[in-house]
């Protein structure tokens, strides 16, 4: 039981410096603490205070630059009222005189439509004659190739009027020729026939000067009741 006191005892003994420590420990702390919360209080009143000259004194300066830059603005603004107005009206007059031209724009819209509908109806139509003279090529081609088979042929008959032109002039000399012949036969033939009528006449009238004696017998006398004779039966003694 003694051991067991002292055991206690020892434990409680211990417990009460150890809370003595502690509560000491617990003030020097909080002496501490509160040293320093007063240090930090100090050092951010004196840091507040200086942040509260420089705000001062950048408000300040700033509001100085507001109030240049309101000044400013408000010129700005001036300014650029007076220039809006002048503009405005400047624009407006150049409207107008820009507008001039485009004021019959509808019109000329109009009228450029109906150009170009007569365009597009020229350029089809051209287009149609392209066509035609598309196919009429391809027929002049046709056509070339057949007036070549035919200028051949005009060629080949050609030649063969040629070679019967030749022909055709010698037969025609010999013609000639042939009737020279025939005249100069035929003109013989009329000679010796007006021969034949003289002697036939001098036979018959009995002429005295012509040389020819007739006979009752002569065979031209006995000819004479039926019709003239050929001359070769006629015979001629010279006086």
């Amino acid at each position: 039981m003694k051991l067991v006191e002292d055991i206690t005892a020892s434990h409680e003994a211990a417990l009460l410096e150890m809370e003595n420590n502690h509560t000491v420990a617990i003030a020097i702390l909080q002496d501490d603490h509160d040293h320093k919360v007063q240090e930090l209080m100090s050092t951010h009143e004196l840091e507040k205070k200086e942040l509260e000259e420089n705000f001062e004194k950048l408000r300040l300066s700033l509001q100085d630059q507001v109030d240049i830059l309101t000044f400013q603005s408000q010129s700005l603004r001036d300014r650029a009222r007076r220039f809006e107005e002048a503009l405005r009206k400047n624009t407006e007059e150049q409207l107008e005189v820009a507008r001039a031209p485009y004021q019959h724009l509808e019109e000329d819209m109009e009228s450029l439509k109906q150009v170009l509908e007569m365009k597009n109806q020229q350029i089809h139509q051209q287009e149609k004659k392209i066509l035609e003279l598309e196919k009429l090529v391809e027929k002049n081609i046709i056509l070339e190739e057949k007036i070549q088979v035919l200028q051949q042929r005009n060629e080949d008959l050609k030649a063969r009027i040629d070679q019967n032109t030749v022909v055709t002039r010698q037969l025609s000399e010999e013609n000639a020729n042939l009737q020279e012949y025939v005249e100069k036969e035929t003109q013989e033939k009329k000679r010796l026939s007006r021969t034949n009528e003289e002697l036939l006449w001098k036979l018959q009238t009995g002429d005295p000067t012509s040389p020819i004696k007739l006979s009752p017998t002569s065979p031209v006398y006995r000819g004479s009741s039926s019709g003239p004779s050929s001359p070769a039966k006629v015979s001629s003694t010279p006086r």
